[in-house]
């Protein structure tokens, strides 16, 4: 039976962390286990911020947006040298195992420090849901319902002025968040990694509803894919006639109190995660699978194909292509 726990939150922030973390220190207190907490991630196992907390740390932050424990990127746990610092720092406290909450690169350090003795559990949070290996993320939830909040809202200003608003999503090279607030919000033109439009065929589209009398357009764009919001609208501004207007949404998707669904994947999987290393595994990513939390061996997760979903984008561009005024 082990007796001393770490948890960890890494890379990008995404709302959901902290009742990730609350939840693995009550499971480890319920189980007699003493909970640590590591500050900035692997940087903090590096430089030994590793302090000990209680029930009454976890019941204080379930309901905040961020990582209260903190989240930094250290590309140098890459080198051997550095992950024995952070082992050794883990061994002199008697911590033996390890949940680390993050995405796909947190899963490599995780599975590393496996290999060297610390039994590590990855628990997927990244509002990107970029996470193959899980059908929803932790962070995902709330950060879509900041982005229908927000595009139902710049639709109130299109639909009363007769524009065209381009809304730059993100999503760092996976199209979800895209994808599922325009559906969510009838989002006219889409355009994901996973489906790019040219700004031609973007252009083209929307002139299109011009033609149809279309009081307002949503084109919904996921970031990084053109090089231009701003840029993009006046083009479509020139080609269409629509005064037409971007609204890069950034870092405000990332913060917030998390939604009761991102709340409640937290807790299940916090608790399943200490579950699995009080069985003795590690090296192990926690998933959710058609409703249902699954661990995985992390180096299998890692490799697993991305979901397709460029039959549901064509089905809705079908559908928009359609539809006459």
């Amino acid at each position: 039976m082990i007796k001393k726990i770490g948890v960890l939150t890494s890379g990008g922030d995404a709302p959901g962390m902290n009742a990730a973390v609350g939840a693995v220190i009550k499971t480890a207190i319920a189980n007699k286990i003493t909970p640590f907490i590591v500050k900035d991630g692997y940087k903090g196992l590096v430089n030994n911020w590793i302090e000990e907390v209680n029930e009454t740390f976890a019941n204080d932050i379930i309901s905040r947006g961020g990582t209260v424990i903190g989240s930094a990127r250290l590309p140098e746990f890459k080198d051997i040298e550095v992950r024995k610092k952070a082992v050794k720092n883990l061994q002199n406290l008697g911590i033996e195992a390890l949940v680390v909450i993050g995405g796909d690169g947190s899963y490599q350090g995780a599975q590393k420090l496996t290999e060297m003795g610390i039994n590590c559990i990855g628990l997927p949070d990244t509002i990107d849901n970029d996470i193959v290996s899980s059908d929803y993320t932790i962070g995902f939830d709330t950060a879509l319902n900041t982005v229908v909040e927000a595009i139902d809202k710049i639709r109130d200003t299109a639909q009363s002025h007769n524009r065209c608003m381009v809304i730059e999503i993100m999503g760092n090279a996976c199209g979800d968040l895209t994808l599922f607030a325009a559906v969510a919000t009838g989002a006219e033109v889409i355009s994901v990694p996973e489906s790019k439009l040219s700004e031609e065929e973007i252009c083209n589209q929307v002139s299109k509803l011009a033609k149809d009398n279309r009081r307002s357009v949503i084109v919904a764009i996921s970031e990084k894919i053109y090089p231009s919001a701003e840029e993009l609208a006046k083009k479509i501004q020139k080609a269409s006639g629509y005064d037409s207007r971007a609204t890069v949404l950034g870092h405000i998707q990332r913060g917030g109190s998390p939604t009761a669904m991102d709340r409640y994947l937290s807790v299940t999987a916090g608790i399943f995660a200490v579950e699995q290393l009080i069985a003795g595994k590690g090296g192990l990513y926690i998933g959710l699978d058609k409703n249902e939390l699954v661990a995985r061996d992390i180096d299998k997760t890692l490799n697993m194909e991305r979901k397709d979903v460029s039959k549901l984008i064509s089905k809705i561009r079908e559908i928009n292509a359609n539809i006459k005024k």
